[in-house]
């Protein structure tokens, strides 16, 4: 019984950390630095798996009749690691959104190159 209120007691004190009290999100810097770090598996995992993310959450957020596709990739697409090596120049380009939030510009980046038909 002791170990599991020790086990607890440590599991709490993790979530009032200063960065989870924040609640802060990625920078653009921030994610742009993770995916230009030497290519170990972890910061390649962070950078491939964070922008994965990006994307998929705005394929199955945005409603399919009110809100119309900004972002069109066709099929096949590129190749993860271009897109994200492309990424990394256009926000060394727009230094404008540095400090914006990294789903933000990375969603700008996409509809810029990956734009809709009209």
């Amino acid at each position: 019984m002791k170990k599991l209120f020790l086990l607890l007691g440590l599991g709490l004190s993790f979530l009032s950390t200063p960065a989870m009290a924040e609640n802060k999100a990625l920078s653009t810097q921030e994610l742009v630095k993770y995916c230009q770090l030497p290519a170990s598996s972890e910061f390649r995992s962070f950078c491939v798996g964070y922008s994965t993310a990006i994307y998929d959450t705005y394929l199955v957020t945005r409603h399919p009749t009110n809100a119309k596709p900004f972002i069109c990739l066709k099929q096949p697409a590129p190749p993860i690691d271009t897109v994200i090596a492309d990424y990394v120049n256009w926000a060394k380009q727009n230094q404008q959104y540095a400090n914006t939030p990294a789903a933000d510009s990375a969603l700008r980046y996409l509809a810029g190159r990956f734009p809709c038909g009209k």
